[in-house]
Formats: C-alpha cells, sequence, structure tokens
C-alpha cells in the first residue's frame, strides 16, 4: 500500500485509502479521519455507476478529479482500494487560467 505520510507527492495537503464499502483505512494532513469527505466520495463514485451503461461500462471509472481554484481531489480505483489525494494546485496553473474566475469549479472523470 502507497505510504502517503512518509512519501507525500508534492503539494499534498491530504489523503484518504478506503475500501470498496468507503470505510476509511489510513487518512492523513487535512484529511485525517475525514468521514464526511469519504461518504462524498463514495456517493461520487457511484453516482458514475448510475450513469447510462450504453455510454459508462459498469467500473469503467478508474479516476476522476475534482478541482477547485485553490486545491483538487485526485480519486483513483486500485487493488480494491480507493485513493484520494487533495493537493494544493500550483499558482502557475491559476494565473494561465486569468485568476478572475474565484468561483470556478471543475469535475474531470
Amino acid at each position: 500500500m502507497l505510504d502517503l505520510d512518509r512519501h507525500p507527492l508534492p503539494d499534498q495537503l491530504g489523503y484518504l485509502v478506503l475500501s470498496e464499502d468507503g470505510s476509511v483505512h489510513a487518512s492523513g494532513g487535512e484529511l485525517e479521519n475525514d468521514e464526511r469527505s469519504a461518504n462524498i466520495i463514495i456517493n461520487l463514485l457511484t453516482l458514475t455507476e448510475s450513469v447510462d451503461p450504453a455510454i459508462f461500462n459498469a467500473r469503467s471509472c478508474r479516476k476522476m478529479s475534482i478541482v477547485f481554484t485553490e486545491h483538487s481531489y485526485t480519486i483513483c480505483l486500485s487493488n480494491k482500494r480507493i485513493y484520494v489525494v487533495k493537493k494544493r494546485n500550483r499558482s502557475d496553473a491559476n494565473a494561465n487560467s486569468g485568476g478572475s474566475e474565484s468561483d470556478s469549479h471543475s469535475i474531470l472523470a
């Protein structure tokens, strides 16, 4: 299993490691013991499975990014675990977008 405490990713603010049923196996940083965020993420993943199967195959979503102005969440499914990393967005990316959209949000899947 990834050790995000000893080997954090660049700009990492926090992380969660969840089982497929949503129980928290590991957490740290701003997401330490954050059951609320874990529930929201499980609900988002469940939502992706309820989309029309003619468009998305069941379990076809392997990575999802939720991007806010200041930070983003990257959610990856691997080995029957759900890995969530909250990262600070780099300032050069915000500068390229003009920086005037302070309330912009996007979801990438």
